[in-house]
């Protein structure tokens, strides 16, 4: 017993390692189209390694994304196309299908999920598989979606995130991975404050700068929204 607990006292005591999703493989079957491909989507090119005629590997990172993506010749056993369920997160959905279309892309319409319905015709996605035509009528985070295949039919999700649920993020470590995004939050505070100074008599808040930031924090972290 002594021998366990003192184990148990030795790892609550080993510090945590941080450890960060970097990489995700997508099998593909041409290299060089999977390259145009995801070079049209607006994707910076980190790195491109070839040796002889057996292997080839390319490497992809979405706009701020701490994550990239691999693809090439020999990198993975995994058929063409398997990869499904690939998420993309946004602040605003919309404005990520228009650049999509923009550049040549084929999307699908925005669409939300059926109350967490987990059957029905549609690709497997977290939250059902059954897709109701446009946004999620109360705006609610994580409800909105809207998806696309690369040429080999690996499929990726744009899913609308603005407020993440509680305790998903550290509120000391409050970050945008963008100007997008923090614009984006801007705005969204932007309309938040004109409700609060409906409620506080309608005058000038000469602390609004406070208060955006307040609610900026709070929104991604989960926390409790000022009123």
């Amino acid at each position: 017993m002594a021998q366990l607990e003192k184990e148990a006292t030795s790892v609550a005591n080993v510090r945590k390692v941080d450890m960060k999703l970097e990489i995700v493989i997508i099998p593909v079957s041409d290299v060089a189209r999977a390259k145009e491909f995801y070079g049209r989507l607006g994707w910076r090119l980190d790195a491109e390694f070839t040796s002889g005629g057996d292997f080839h590997v390319i490497q992809f990172t979405p706009p701020g994304s701490g994550c990239s993506v691999i693809f090439g010749k020999n990198v993975t056993a995994a058929a063409p196309g398997s990869a499904q369920g690939l998420y993309l997160i946004v602040s605003d959905i919309e404005a990520a299908r228009a650049e999509l279309l923009s550049r040549g892309v084929k999307i699908s319409e925005v669409f939300h999920d059926a109350s967490g319905v987990y059957d029905g015709p549609d690709e497997p996605y977290l939250f059902g598989r059954r897709r109701i035509n446009g946004r999620e009528p109360d705006g609610r985070s994580y409800r909105s979606f809207a998806s696309f295949n690369d040429p080999d039919g690996n499929g990726w999700l744009f899913q609308e995130i603005t407020t993440r649920l509680p305790g998903r993020l550290d509120p000391g470590m409050t970050t945008f991975a963008s100007a997008n995004d923090l614009a984006s939050a801007f705005r969204r505070a932007e309309a938040a404050h004109g409700e609060h100074e409906k409620r506080t008599g309608g005058g000038r808040d000469a602390n609004w700068a406070d208060w955006y930031a307040a609610y900026m924090v709070a929104e991604q972290s989960g926390a409790e929204l000022p009123l």
